[in-house]
């Protein structure tokens, strides 16, 4: 009798359990979850901005400006519009708690065809050509010491930039923990190398070498147009100052880590991309770092020598971890835009398994490697790029309408209007600035191309074919079975 009461005792404990973990589980609703704390929010806005781009091409600044004096000056204004830009998309992100960046706020701001045009331009243009560039900027520093005396093979740099790009896609589709755990280990490894540098120059200079500053505004080429290019080049290294707005819906107390990590990520970034630059005037010359084809490699090879090896090490690490915070964050852009109906309805579903937008994460690593495979897409980047600045316009602008237009909503962040205006002006100017110094085609094919979605848009969106939602139905259901994912529930509004 005693035994039998034990198993009774036994029965009631393991179904309590099973109740208990069945409740736990279906506590956890069916969205992406937040995981995402204060330190991670900086490590993302830290390690995707600080990518490839300050180690490898500063002299983009320098040869436009053409002197010490006006380049150091360049890279802290372009610190300075950034920080202001991010705090435009502060209050928007405190505002409008929605992931997808600038997505969200168009379409609250101006209705669906603007925010549309953004997704489209983003997902097939500009989030994975840089995704794609990043990655083989990794494969060139990764396989470089395994080819000394010459240029590793165009086929290997390509293979391992995909093989980076399936792996990073794999960690982000796997779990938000991972991919966050993962951008803090690389911002880690990358503010290694970034203080590695910015000591050697604080030594130098206390050594006396300061020969290079002194008539440091002589031959500078002052004009609209190079100053123009010189931010224009400047803003591209900064660029990623507005990630953390992709994944608000994943931030664990958005209103409070939201504009802290903003605050504290965006100067620590201009603070030390201005060290950095001073660091590589105190052993270079303007003219030896416009020569330079990796300036950081060079800097290491004369500072750091027989340990110059560290350098190519840590860049592959710092475009790695740029890669990932660039996956991690674009991807919420596809799902926001499959919630609403924009992109395949699969796009927005959920892993059972592991709340991660696992199907938007595989497409975007998907149309990524589709830009590994042409020869040289840095050229179609660079026409590109002035894309974004006009998203930037808008979005910016978008605030300012809706201090008009929606007053009722919530803003726990309000910055003084003055803020919004100037960045907007300033990001109008730097649309206009290349188009106007040097006209070309590739600018007015940019534009056709997006103005191209609004065909999509009408067609798939606005009347919503038949045979279209025929075709589509089959491939999501399909999807859904082999990736266990499911529709997403309501966001409360």
């Amino acid at each position: 009798m005693g035994e039998e009461n034990m198993r009774k005792r036994k029965g009631e404990t393991n179904r309590e359990s099973d109740e208990q973990s069945i409740q736990s589980k279906e506590s956890k609703t069916m969205n992406l979850q937040k995981e995402v704390g204060l330190i991670s929010g900086i490590c993302i806005i830290v390690g995707t901005v600080i990518g490839s781009g300050i180690f490898i091409s500063p002299k983009s600044v320098l040869a436009n400006v053409g002197a010490v004096g006006p380049c150091l000056v360049i890279w802290a204004a372009c610190g300075v519009l950034s920080t202001l830009g991010a705090l435009c998309f502060a209050e928007l992100g405190t505002m409008i708690t929605k992931s997808g960046g600038e997505y969200p706020y168009l379409m609250e701001a101006f209705g669906p065809i603007p925010a549309y045009l953004f997704s489209w331009t983003s997902l097939l243009v500009t989030k994975p050509s840089s995704f794609a560039i990043i990655c083989l900027s990794f494969a060139e520093y990764a396989s470089a010491p395994f080819y000394p005396g010459c240029d590793p093979p165009v086929v290997v740099i390509k293979c391992l930039a995909a093989a980076a790009i399936v792996i990073i896609t794999t960690v982000n589709s796997l779990s938000v923990k991972l991919g966050s755990y993962v951008q803090n280990v690389f911002t880690a490894a990358k503010m290694i190398i970034v203080m590695i540098i910015i000591v050697s120059g604080i030594v130098l200079l206390a050594k006396g070498k300061t020969e290079n500053f002194k008539n440091s505004f002589n031959d500078a080429k002052i004009s609209a147009g190079s100053i123009s290019l010189a931010f224009y080049n400047g803003l591209w290294a900064y660029d990623g100052w507005n990630q953390l707005n992709y994944i608000t819906e994943e931030l664990k107390n958005p209103y409070r880590n939201l504009p802290l990590s903003i605050i504290i990520g965006i100067p620590l970034v201009s603070v030390c991309y201005v060290l950095i630059n001073i660091s590589y005037f105190t052993i270079m010359t303007s003219t030896e770092l416009l020569q330079s084809q990796a300036v950081a490699v060079t800097f290491g090879d004369r500072v750091l020598y027989p340990a110059s090896w560290i350098v190519p090490l840590f860049v592959a690490f710092s475009t790695i971890g740029a890669a990932n915070g660039t996956c991690f964050t674009a991807g919420r852009l596809v799902y926001v835009a499959g919630r609403e109906g924009h992109m395949l309805k699969v796009l927005s579903y959920i892993s059972v398994k592991r709340f991660t937008p696992a199907p938007a994460i595989i497409f975007y690593g998907a149309i990524a490697i589709i830009y590994i495979i042409p020869g040289d897409i840095n050229t179609l980047i660079n026409y590109f790029s002035f894309a974004v600045w006009i998203f930037y316009a808008l979005t910016v602008f978008a605030l300012i309408v809706m201090r008009f237009t929606r007053k009722e909503l919530k803003r726990p962040i309000k910055i003084p209007i003055i803020i919004p205006v100037l960045v907007t002006i300033v990001s109008i100017l730097l649309v206009l600035a290349p188009i106007i110094s040097e006209p070309e085609w590739a600018y007015l094919y940019c534009v056709l191309f997006i103005l191209g979605g609004f065909i999509f848009y009408v067609l798939f969106i606005h009347f919503k074919f038949n045979w279209a939602q025929k075709i589509s139905g089959p491939i999501t259901m399909y999807l859904q079975m082999l990736l266990e994912v499911v529709p997403p529930e309501k966001v409360p509004e």
